[in-house]
């Protein structure tokens, strides 16, 4: 049967690409599209536009660059206007461009130019347009503060609902009993609330340190000696100068340099961002397992299929996605933390080609959170599951009764209770009649068989 000519317009307009090699680009579009502002070739184009903008600004505004004259509050509001109006067209002007340069920082200097030929005044300063300066001066700051943005636009606020999420989790969960597992076999009885909140606890200290995590800027020409700058106007304070400008772009400055930034910024927020990524993958392993075991059950969503030949399935398959995805954006943000911090000498061209997959690591990661805050909604505890669990395995109130018999000074308190259940199925009663026959007090043998306390 056919589909309507409406219908199929319905179709595309929800449709996503089909024809991309990246998942991030076709199947997972929608979900990954909050972040193309900041890491897609376009921005990147736009920062970097950004950077020459107001370095131009800051050197009309240096009293030592005489040839420079200061700038009118109408050209500093055309200049800003170029950046707040940068659209696809700059884009693909910028990119018709570098077909000829086949330099991409090159081609957004000579794509300027032609906008500065348009104010007033500007056409015969455009020579001030990347002075003195080096690609990676632009690259690294444009980089540094397109990743700053991204951090506080997209990743920790997505990263805070998740923290919300679990905490509310763990508190309206923390009085309802669970067996333990440890190394797979029963343990001793904890809480669903209590396990939920070591993930919110791990997850806060990780995400404090992202919100605090600065990038650093390296502005210095091109092995970092201003050595261009110095040749031009030797009696401006070229230090301070490109030390003020870093700050202005809310970036970190760094002193010492070669042609590159170090990128030991870049390490680091990989390696944050790794150890987000290593909690949430363990949350998601062991939701997978919870659920396996029937301490939760999932909401069952009309039209969805679990298995293509089993249709009684309702997989896990939030908490799968989540995995895979992490392991993903782990993966890169791993080689990022090896590979940029090491440049041969004074620099090489192999961390170019690496840092335009930024935005694919925090895609991937992305993508992984919004699994797992779906997972998460579908989640209901059976708390029948748990209770038959429990009172199938009550060898597990052995600890608390060796624990009793040492605070009273029992000698061979622990051998007792393994001669009396390892290896041995118990009932709760059994062990409870041991245990009426122990020095207890009545209050210890009535919390015994109130046991687990929650």
């Amino acid at each position: 049967m056919g589909i309507s000519t409406l219908d199929y317009g319905r179709l595309l307009l929800h449709s996503v690409p089909m024809n991309e090699l990246s998942p991030l680009d076709g199947r997972y579009r929608r979900s990954t599209e909050a972040l193309r502002p900041f890491f897609s070739e376009e921005a990147l184009m736009r920062a970097r536009a950004e950077v020459e903008i107001r370095y131009f600004i800051a050197l009309a505004n240096e009293p030592g660059i005489r040839e420079m004259p200061r700038l009118k509050a109408k050209q500093v509001r055309a200049l800003e206007q170029i950046i707040e109006r940068f659209s696809p067209k700059d884009a693909a002007a910028i990119q018709s461009i570098e077909r000829t340069t086949n330099h991409d920082v090159k081609a957004v200097e000579y794509f300027l130019k032609t906008k500065f030929e348009r104010i007033a005044g500007l056409k015969q300063h455009a020579s001030f347009l990347h002075f003195a300066l080096t690609s990676e001066d632009v690259n690294n700051l444009a980089y540094g503060f397109l990743i700053h943005r991204a951090l506080k636009a997209v990743i920790l606020p997505e990263l805070k609902v998740l923290h919300r999420t679990l905490v509310a989790m763990a508190h309206r969960l923390k009085r309802t009993p669970m067996l333990s597992l440890t190394h797979g076999q029963p343990a001793t009885p904890t809480t669903v609330g209590k396990e939920i909140a070591v993930f919110a606890d791990r997850l806060e200290r990780q995400f404090l340190q992202l919100k605090a995590f600065r990038m650093q800027g390296k502005f210095g020409g091109a092995v970092g000696n201003f050595a261009a700058h110095r040749i031009a106007y030797p009696d401006v304070r070229w230090e301070a100068f490109g030390q003020k400008f870093v700050r202005s772009l809310g970036l970190h400055p760094l002193v010492h340099t070669t042609q590159i930034n170090p990128h030991d910024d870049l390490a680091e927020l990989s390696h944050i961002a790794i150890r987000i990524n290593t909690i949430l993958l363990d949350f998601s392993r062991d939701a997978w397992l919870y659920i396996s075991r029937g301490v939760f059950t999932q909401k069952v969503i009309a039209g969805e299929v679990g298995s293509s030949t089993m249709p009684h399935k309702v997989n896990p398959i939030d908490f799968e996605n989540a995995e895979g995805n992490l392991g993903l954006s782990t993966a890169l943000f791993s080689h990022f933390a090896e590979k940029l911090p090491v440049s041969r000498l004074q620099r090489d061209l192999s961390d170019s080609t690496v840092q335009r997959s930024i935005g694919v690591a925090f895609g991937y990661h992305v993508l992984a959170v919004s699994s797992l805050l779906k997972g998460i909604g579908k989640l209901s505890v059976d708390r029948a599951a748990l209770k038959r669990e429990l009172d199938s395995h009550p060898e597990v109130l052995a600890e608390a009764i060796q624990i009793l018999l040492r605070k009273h000074g029992v000698p061979g308190a622990y051998e007792q209770l393994k001669k009396l259940t390892r290896g041995t199925k118990m009932t709760q009663a059994s062990l409870l009649s041991f245990a009426d026959s122990l020095p207890f007090t009545r209050d210890e043998k009535r919390r015994l068989r109130a046991w687990p306390v929650v």
